[in-house]
């Protein structure tokens, strides 16, 4: 079975609303590429205590049940980046700098050099600084970042881990991407996850539940939802009732979902696949 995906998201301008959050909508897609499916989203300021907790957390997760984390944001070295900070606290350990991340950013550090022309002096104050972004909890792997070679970097614990990207999108993506190409290969899937529904007019949950629970219990394979709506423009009070898994459950737990609304006589709208 793959692991569970799950992802923070970190920075006071999510949540002040300065920056829409781009990245759950995005790794949601990334991961249903390979057939993998995203299950808990968390969000937090830049608070170090409450970031450390959530990495503590994490950690557990990680540990108990092979969870595997991404968090976006605050790797950077300017005075609201506590992610790095955090992580160490969270482990337990100091942070140092990775040698192959050093290499990488004194490498993008003569690549700025080479456009200003002039020779690169990594002593200079701005590129010793510069070198914190190689600062990461002891024992820290790196994570290759094909924009601008500064890396990110992954704890391990247990069977999990926790993957540390930096904000901005055009950087974390093909990170993330990266490590579910290479890590995680084995558990992508052929064919990602199906739902197949139908909208239920004038609909009560309460009174579909014994069939959702008949259905979910047999067929373990699929999961059974209910979207409800009281104003939809088009179906006015309604719910779209359905299943969803892998394509050959769901091809078979459906048509037993759309036999059991038949005894309520409820009036059926367009059925629905994703």
């Amino acid at each position: 079975m793959p692991p569970t995906f799950t992802l923070l998201i970190l920075g006071d301008e999510i949540l002040s609303g300065k920056r829409a959050d781009k990245h759950m909508a995005r790794a949601i897609e990334i991961l249903a590429a390979r057939g993998l499916s995203l299950t808990q989203v968390q969000y937090a300021g830049d608070d170090p205590e409450r970031i450390t907790a959530l990495l503590q957390q994490a950690f557990t997760a990680a540990r108990e049940r092979g969870e595997v984390m991404f968090s976006c944001g605050g790797i950077g070295a300017t005075p609201d980046d506590h992610t790095r900070q955090c992580a160490a606290r969270a482990l337990g350990v100091e942070l140092a700098l990775q040698p192959e991340a050093e290499l990488l950013i004194i490498d993008r550090m003569r690549d700025v050099a080479r456009e200003q022309g002039i020779e690169l002096d990594v002593s200079r104050p701005e590129n010793q600084h510069r070198l914190q972004m190689g600062m990461f909890p002891a024992g820290a792997g790196v994570i290759p970042n094909p924009y601008n070679k500064i890396p990110g970097f992954t704890c391990e614990a247990g069977p999990g881990a926790v993957h540390f990207l930096p904000g901005f999108p055009v950087m974390a993506w093909p990170m993330m991407e990266w490590l579910l190409d290479t890590r995680y290969r084995t558990f992508h899937r052929s064919r990602t996850q199906v739902e197949k529904s139908v909208i239920v007019l004038e609909g009560m949950e309460g009174m579909l539940t014994p069939l959702m629970q008949a259905i979910e219990a047999g067929h373990p394979a699929v999961k059974v939802f209910s979207l409800p709506s009281v104003d939809h423009p088009q179906y006015g009070r309604h719910i779209e009732l359905g299943v969803k898994g892998e394509g050959a459950a769901v091809d078979k737990a459906y048509p037993e979902l759309l036999a059991g609304l038949s005894p309520f006589g409820l009036k059926l709208g367009p059925e629905l696949v994703r």
